[in-house]
């Protein structure tokens, strides 16, 4: 009988690991097709080229945000997809923001997301500021020249010197365009220290808020709560996160969300990386709810589409990095869409890491 409970346990071990290259919903499915690392130390017009924190495609360009405040640049590369294998990627320009102007002079621009307006030719950027030193998050936009255009309106509970107390290094993160082009999602990666804890080992609440922003006036029009999942290994080394790094509204309140978990002490396999299929439509407006502890909420409904320690077999260094920015690429041969992620190497600061970029397939189910 012990025998056979041990077999058991084996068989569901083994189950639960699973190699696939495809992940699936009711809603939609997704397919990893290939991954591609962008060559070390590389630099283009004197900067080195890293900290590739957010990426969005648009009009044969792929934009890409480098995290690094003490010169903060915006990436321009060209991706050649032939079948379902990345070719080449040729990062052909940089754009460097001018942070002499009034409003960006004295802020920390540690940049995370970035969206190409093709309608208004500029981009939309977000920074998490820096909240120990009492800078504020924001989230504003620039010229194809670097240059600031105007700010969206951030809620008071994100500002750094707010009494709902932002975690550091937790605030402004992802950007999608809304589905119908006339606002944007911006989600923050960790819960407001008021709202709820961190992820731990164990289940907890941990609600980030993730809020909608009218294009035309900047303000903040709705917010729903999304629900991190706790860390999924254990850390061998004092510290573990697990974060909402990037969305992507892809139906009317249905979004592809990325959470990205990390714990030290596993050298380059300490990072966990999975894309939730989530459905905002019945999620309660949290934009005047000051603290989601005490008060009820419905938060938005989430499944897992893909978690990538199953693509480990097929990733070229059986390694999947730092992934923070993910975005719907062009048409692939076959006519799907594809999805493209990339990860922040951190300038190997933490040890050696990948400029990673992930190549998958993403066809919604009708």
């Amino acid at each position: 009988m012990k025998k056979a409970f041990f077999l058991v346990l084996i068989a569901t071990a083994f189950l639960s690991c699973k190699s696939s290259r495809i992940g699936s919903t009711s809603n939609v499915q997704v397919k990893f097709l290939d991954d591609y690392n962008i060559t070390d130390n590389l630099t283009v017009k004197g900067t080195e080229v890293g900290g590739l924190s957010g990426i969005d495609y648009q009009e044969g360009k792929f934009y890409m945000v480098s995290d690094q405040p003490s010169m903060p640049r915006i990436y321009v590369a060209n991706m050649a997809i032939s079948e379902e294998k990345i070719d080449t990627i040729v990062i052909s320009d940089v754009i460097l923001l001018n942070k002499e102007h009034e409003s960006l002079k004295g802020q920390h621009l540690d940049l995370e997301s970035i969206l190409f307006q093709a309608e208004e030719d500029n981009f939309v950027l977000s920074s998490e500021g820096n909240i120990n030193n009492k800078k504020d998050p924001m989230l504003f936009r620039v010229s194809k020249k670097g240059n600031y255009v105007d700010s969206f309106a951030v809620p008071e509970n994100l500002l750094a010197e707010s009494i709902k107390k932002p975690r550091n290094n937790g605030t402004l993160e992802g950007l999608a365009a809304s589905f119908d082009q006339k606002g944007i999602w911006a989600a923050m990666e960790l819960p407001l220290v008021t709202d709820g804890p961190k992820p731990k080992l164990y289940p907890t609440k941990s609600p980030v808020r993730i809020t909608y922003f009218d294009k035309k006036t900047g303000e903040p029009v709705k917010q729903f709560p999304y629900r991190l999942e706790r860390i999924a290994k254990i850390p061998w080394l004092y510290f573990a996160v697990n974060g909402v790094t990037d969305l992507l509204e892809y139906a009317p309140n249905k979004f592809l969300i990325l959470e990205r978990g990390f714990a030290a002490g596993h050298g380059q396999n300490g990072n966990t990386v999975r894309i939730f299929d989530v459905d905002a439509s019945l999620a309660t407006n949290t934009l005047d709810i000051n603290n989601l502890r005490v008060s009820f909420n419905n938060p938005a409904k989430k499944t897992l589409l893909y978690d990538f320690k199953w693509a480990k077999n097929y990733l070229s260094q059986e390694i999947i990095d730092n992934i923070e920015g993910i975005t719907f690429g062009p048409t692939l041969p076959n006519g799907n869409q594809s999805l493209i992620l990339i990860s922040d190497n951190n300038f190997n600061s933490m040890g050696q890491q990948l400029n990673q970029v992930i190549l998958m397939e993403f066809v919604p189910k009708r």
